[in-house]
């Protein structure tokens, strides 16, 4: 991760090296063109690899993604680790900093805070415990000799030769790469649990609201989840209360498978969004697409699984396609599998192998807790008693600086995560408890509780995934896939399909629904066991003849014995999937991967089809010159396709960002309200755009500096739909009051009460004001695209970087079709904006009937040299919603091969 403040002389050197390769002169251009070349890797011919048993043929098709072929696994991965190393190996190495909290000594004093938190989560160290006491004898092989690999390579390659970037580092602080461990590729199953963490947002936001907001606003701003229109993964089912076994009803099962904190919490959430950008955004309408149809209404006779998940975008790609094949496929030698994987990490996570399909969109279960710890400078109370911290220094080695020394202090609920920032070392100063806090700081401590810091076997899970050969196998492989907590959907080539949830998922006490922070001192809201992995929904078969997971409900917690979260997504996108399953084999209609493609693709929102309505029934007021009724037009033969060329998309997506803000934002409480881009429209009262253009046709607009205090709105995820869902019939609702002292009960002589047909015509005219500034008053140039734009950012010297680095760096942007919660979930953010914050990392579809029948996309290209042809070679058909071939038997992968290379002994 790049330094947020890099020492100045670090920043000079990095603006002589750009000025140097943009200069193209003399010995400049000639250092630009042997540095971005010297990275680029060999792809054909011959090259030696010691440690090798035989041969091993690595093939590359025309976008660069290579299909390994080896006689033996150790061959086979240790071939990976050193492919991988020449395309990725300097996203590798950031990656494995960033994971054991080592930053800085990459990039600087900048990267401190973020490397003291992250050695306070001690991901690294819980890696090291996972492989010396968790991980099976032949996952650690696979590991040694995958890191075998990856040091081939780097003893051959140093500096300029391993990507364009150290050679800025050595010049900058003479950093050389360390060699790569077993424990560098476990460690990454951290980071990505963290990404897919579950409820913990949640939980601070609510004890936040409570300093504003009573329980019943708060309960209104997080409805319940809507079972009866937004359909669970699993309809129904029963757990034994003599086993614990879990029964999926009508599905042919497999044979022989048994109150409040105070605001001060804010700064615990300000370290969260502090956290670097490579581990993603949070918010209500980020996740996942994964679904797979029966043969029975595919045109193959044979299942099909599609699966997109919905991060951050990265340049490169968070995601590495590539195949892993045995020669012969026997009990020696296993893998015969293709995917996508993590550079750095050995296997496959996600793809097919020769007999079964699976691919994965995040559970939501909520395995992170918040306890409030009453302290002193070295106890927490429990139960009564003073029991001394458990604590460990770390020393974080400093580029270009002295060394920082830092102390964790740990209880029995885990670390505390209060220690690690000034604005909330006295967190929690009042608290829904009876007894007051005590200790040395007259206040509350708060410490994290996540199943991730226990170790666990999710690498084992891996290779089991990648070597199973049946839904019985591949139970047994979710079964220690512990975290992140994931949705797992199978196919197979002999036609079942099946859904199996796995993960790590506490058992919490009586009365503690994991919603708030807990009292840490009272033994009674402790953890107890997980729930039993035999006691996790699954289904095998279902008679409806497909399984849809979105991220929405998992089963119908009534229905349920166990607590999963009171926090899913709300089912947007996995209904509109299902409807569109639904409909499409209706009247006896089958579906082809190009169907799978189209639904994969589609931009439809339904927010808009809620609320359009409403919109077209207000009258627009003081309006002479029909500037706001004009636009309103736009949305009355809108088919609701949020198209990168559609003016209606733009027009509604920026009416709904103002609802967002005028029902919600000033409501919420500062500790809510993020800084980032003004909204530049008139105060509440004003009149629109006519009052604002001066003669040249030009808008007159506010001066966007730094974000009112008073200004502030919701993410405006699927969560935000359901709120607004339940408040439009109610036209006197208090959420449209647009005056905060009205809707506080302030009784001044400026309180209004408005109603919902006000508040929706400001937000119109506020978002005609808003779009006439950003793309000129003529609403016929008006784009969505315009709005929604993409751009790939290298995840270290591209984020923070000067702007010649950037340039040299970054690519885009791309305009975009989709939107929040849309299938096609190009998501962006309402509290600051309308430019893409989480996007389809990648998008497969796979045919069971016909392997060589699949596609796939990745986000950008396999290498991550810039300049290289395989940079962003996929982006621009990933953006069309376009897929590429992925050919899978030896012939066709040999046929397709535009590169060869033999890695030799």
């Amino acid at each position: 991760m790049p330094a947020r403040k890099k020492p100045r002389r670090v920043r000079y050197v990095v603006i002589t090296i750009v000025l140097l390769l943009v200069a193209g002169v003399g010995f400049g251009s000639y250092w630009s063109v042997s540095t971005v070349r010297a990275s680029f890797p060999q792809t054909s011919g011959s090259l030696k690899l010691a440690g090798l048993s035989a041969p091993v043929d690595v093939k590359r098709d025309a976008y660069g993604i290579p299909q390994i072929y080896a006689d033996t696994p150790q061959d086979l991965f240790r071939a990976q680790g050193y492919v991988q190393a020449q395309d990725r190996f300097y996203e590798m190495d950031v990656r494995r900093h960033l994971t054991s909290g080592r930053l800085s000594e990459m990039f600087g004093k900048g990267q401190v805070e973020t490397d003291a938190f992250l050695r306070t989560l001690n991901w690294h160290g819980i890696a090291q415990m996972e492989y010396n006491t968790k991980l099976d004898a032949t996952t650690k092989q696979h590991l040694r000799a995958y890191s075998d690999g990856v040091n081939a390579y780097l003893t051959d390659h140093s500096g300029a030769a391993l990507s364009v970037e150290y050679a800025a580092l050595k010049l900058s602080n003479n950093y050389k790469p360390e060699l790569w461990t077993p424990v560098d590729s476990v460690a990454w199953l951290k980071a990505m649990a963290w990404d897919l963490r579950g409820n913990m947002q949640d939980e601070i936001d609510r004890a936040l609201m409570t300093s504003r907001l009573s329980q019943a606003q708060i309960k209104q701003l997080y409805p319940a989840y809507p079972y009866d229109r937004n359909q669970p993964i699993v309809n129904a089912g029963s757990v034994d209360p003599a086993t614990g076994d879990y029964a999926p009803p009508n599905s042919s099962g497999p044979q022989g498978l048994s109150s409040a904190v105070d605001s001060q919490l804010s700064g615990i959430s300000q370290i969260i969004d502090q956290m670097p950008a490579m581990l993603g955004p949070s918010g209500s309408g980020i996740g996942s697409n994964s679904w797979v149809v029966s043969g029975t209404y595919t045109t193959t006779g044979k299942p099909l699984l599609a699966n997109d998940p919905h991060l951050a975008p990265q340049l490169p790609s968070l995601w590495y396609q590539m195949g892993l094949h045995c020669r012969t496929v026997s009990s020696a030698c296993p893998y015969d599998v293709a995917g996508y994987t993590f550079s750095g990490m050995p296997g496959v996570v996600i793809g097919h192998n020769q007999d079964i399909a699976w691919g994965m969109t995040n559970l939501g279960a909520d395995v992170t807790d918040l306890y409030l710890e009453k302290v002193t400078a070295s106890t927490y109370l429990r139960d009564g008693k003073q029991k001394p911290f458990a604590t460990r220094p770390e020393v974080i080695k400093v580029a270009g600086g002295k060394d920082r020394v830092i102390t964790v202090r740990e209880t029995n609920n885990g670390p505390l995560i209060s220690d690690r920032s000034d604005e909330i070392r006295n967190v929690g100063q009042t608290a829904p408890v009876t007894d007051a806090p005590g200790g040395v700081n007259a206040g509350y401590a708060v410490a994290l509780k996540w199943t991730a810091l226990t170790p666990s076997k999710t690498m084992d899970a891996v290779f089991e995934l990648d070597r199973a050969t049946d839904f019985a196998h591949f139970r047994t492989a979710a079964a220690d896939f512990a975290v992140p907590s994931q949705n797992l959907i199978y196919a197979d080539t002999k036609g079942n399909i099946g859904y199996q949830a796995p993960g790590q998922v506490p058992i919490r006490a009586d009365g503690d629904d994991g919603t708030y922070p807990a009292p840490g001192w009272d033994s009674h809201y402790d953890w107890g066991k997980n729930i039993p992995f035999k006691s996790m929904p699954y289904e095998y078969n279902p008679p409806r003849g497909y399984i849809v997971t979105a991220n929405q409900a998992v089963i119908d917690q009534s229905k349920y014995p166990f607590l999963l979260t009171q926090d899913w997504g709300y089912g947007t996108r996995s209904q509109r999937i299902n409807d569109l399953i639904a409909s499409k084999i209706k009247d006896g209609g089958l579906i082809s991967v190009g169907d799978m493609q189209s639904m994969q693709g589609d931009d439809s929102s339904e927010i808009a089809k809620l609320l359009v309505p409403y919109l077209l029934k207000v009258d627009i007021t003081n309006d002479k010159n029909s500037y706001v009724r004009n636009a309103q037009k736009l949305l009355a033969g809108w088919d609701y396709n949020q198209d990168a060329d559609s003016a209606a998309a733009a027009y509604f997506n920026a009416v709904w960002r103002n609802v967002l803000k005028l029902a919600f934002g000033n409501k919420l409480p500062k500790e809510l309200r993020p800084e980032g881009q003004c909204l530049r429209v008139p105060p509440v009262g004003q009149s629109g755009p006519v009052d604002n253009l001066d003669g040249k046709g030009v808008v007159t607009v506010q001066e966007c500096g730094e974000r009112d205090p008073a200004e502030a709105q919701p993410d405006g995820g699927d969560r935000w739909f359901e709120v607004m869902r339940n408040i439009l019939p109610d036209s006197a609702n208090a959420w449209w009051t647009m005056s905060t002292t009205a809707f506080f009960g302030i009784d001044t002589d400026k309180a209004h009460h408005s109603s919902r047909d006000q508040l929706l015509e400001q937000a119109m005219k506020d978002a005609r004001y808003e779009l006439t500034a950003d793309m000129g008053k003529d609403i016929n140039t008006w784009s969505w695209g315009r709005l929604h734009k993409l751009d790939l950012k290298n995840q270290t010297l591209g984020t923070d970087g000067p702007g010649v680095v950037k340039w040299l760096l970054n690519r885009g942007p791309w305009q975009l079709s989709g939107g929040e919660a849309a299938v096609d979930a190009t998501g962006w953010n309402a509290a600051g904006g309308y430019d893409v914050v989480w996007v389809p990392s990648m998008r497969m579809i796979v045919d069971l009937k016909d392997f060589n029948n699949s596609r796939w996309i990745n986000l950008t290209g396999a290498s991550g040299h810039a300049y290289n042809s395989h940079y962003t070679d996929q982006t621009d058909k990933w953006a069309d919603n376009e897929l590429l071939p992925w050919y899978f038997s030896d012939d066709r992968v040999d046929s397709a091969a535009k590169a060869k290379m033999a890695l030799t002994p």
